[in-house]
C-alpha cells in the first residue's frame, strides 16, 4: 500500500432551488432496487478494519466536517453520527462538551467507549421524530440502496431547525479505473461487467434533498486527485477502505489475472503523469439541509420586489 498520498482538490458549489409547494415527498412504498449487497459491504468493512484500514479520505472529510460546523454560529446539543465507518467523526465531534453524541454504527466492533452507540442499518433508522439537533454522516450514505427513504428518515429524526450535513462519494469517482477495467474486459472477454459503483450525480442529490423536505438545501463537491504507483496499489487502498465491488450485479466468479494485468497497462497508458504515477479521482459530494422551521429564510414571492433591478444597478432599462 502506498504511504498516505498527497491530495489535490477542485471545488464546485450548487444551491438547490426551492421545490414547488405542491411537489410530493418521495416515498418508499415500492421496494427500491437493490444496487448494493449491504451484507457483503459490512463483511468487507469488518475485514478492512481488522487489518490496516486506509483512512486518509475519511480523515480529510472529518476535518472538513469540523470546519463547516465551526462556521455555524449555534449550538447542537444532540448529535447523530450516522453510519460513518469508524468512530473518528464521533470522537472529533465529542471534543465539544456541549454536545451529546449518538453514533448509529454499521458494525458492533466499531463501538467506542464513552460514546453512545447503536448498531443499525442506515436504511432503517430507529429514532423517534425530533430526536436530534444535528445529523452528520461521513463516507457512508453512497452505499445506501434507498437514499430517498433514508433522507426522509433523517429529516424526520431532526428537531425543527435541525441541520443535516453529510459527505458521500460522487459519480465522478474512479472514472479512470472504470474506463481501464471496461476497456480491458472488452478486449479479453468481449464485453464489460459491473465493477465500479454508479454513484449519484450532484444535481440529483440536490433534488433528493428538496423532495425529502429539507429547507435551504445546498450541495457542493470536492474533487480529490490521489496518485498511485500502479493500479494494484489503488486496489489495495480500496480493499483497505472496505470499498471494493459490492454491486449485486457483479460477477460471482473469479476474475482472470490477465484482465487486471491488461487493465493496469491501459491505466498507465491513459492516466500516468510524467513521473509514471497514476491519477485516481475521488469526488466528494457534500449535502446539507435544515429541518423546516418558521424562523428560516423563505424565497420572495414573484412580483414582491420594491425596486427595479435597473434602478439598483443605476442603468437604463431597455425593451428587448
Amino acid at each position: 500500500m502506498d504511504p498516505k498520498p498527497a491530495l489535490a482538490r477542485t471545488k464546485t458549489v450548487l444551491y438547490a432551488r426551492a421545490a414547488p409547494r405542491n411537489m410530493p415527498l418521495m416515498t418508499t412504498s415500492t421496494a427500491p432496487p437493490q444496487i448494493f449487497d449491504r451484507p457483503l459491504l459490512a463483511r468487507r468493512l469488518a475485514r478492512a478494519l481488522k487489518a490496516q484500514p486506509a483512512t486518509f479520505l475519511l480523515e480529510r472529510v472529518v476535518d472538513d466536517v469540523a470546519s463547516r460546523l465551526d462556521a455555524v454560529l449555534r449550538p447542537f446539543p444532540r448529535v447523530l453520527d450516522l453510519a460513518t465507518p469508524t468512530p473518528l467523526l464521533a470522537q472529533t465531534l465529542a471534543t465539544r462538551p456541549d454536545r451529546h453524541i449518538t453514533r448509529a454504527a454499521p458494525l458492533p466492533e466499531t463501538a467506542q467507549p464513552g460514546i453512545e452507540t447503536l448498531v443499525c442499518d442506515a436504511e432503517t433508522l430507529p429514532f423517534a421524530p425530533a430526536s436530534f439537533d444535528l445529523a452528520v454522516s461521513a463516507l457512508a450514505l453512497h452505499f445506501v440502496n434507498d437514499l430517498p427513504g433514508t433522507l426522509i428518515q433523517i429529516r424526520r429524526a431532526l428537531a425543527p431547525d435541525g441541520l443535516f450535513l453529510a459527505c458521500i462519494i460522487g459519480g465522478q469517482t474512479l472514472t479512470e479505473l472504470r474506463a481501464a477495467l471496461a476497456a480491458a474486459e472488452e478486449e479479453i472477454v468481449g464485453g464489460a461487467s459491473p465493477r465500479v459503483a454508479p454513484f449519484a450525480d450532484i444535481r440529483d442529490l440536490g433534488a433528493l434533498l428538496q423532495r425529502a423536505g429539507f429547507a435551504l438545501p445546498v450541495t457542493d463537491t470536492d474533487t480529490i486527485t490521489v496518485r498511485y504507483a500502479n493500479l494494484f496499489a489503488l486496489m489495495a487502498d480500496l480493499r483497505a477502505m472496505g470499498a471494493t465491488n459490492v454491486l449485486t450485479q457483479r460477477l460471482h466468479r473469479p476474475t482472470r489475472r490477465a484482465l487486471f494485468l491488461r487493465a493496469a497497462e491501459i491505466y498507465t497508458e491513459r492516466y500516468a503523469d510524467a513521473d509514471g504515477r497514476l491519477r485516481a479521482t475521488f469526488e466528494l459530494i457534500w449535502l446539507s439541509g435544515w429541518a423546516p422551521h418558521e424562523s428560516q429564510q423563505k424565497p420572495l414571492q414573484p412580483g414582491s420586489a420594491k425596486m427595479r433591478l435597473a434602478d439598483a444597478l443605476g442603468v437604463k432599462e431597455s425593451k428587448l
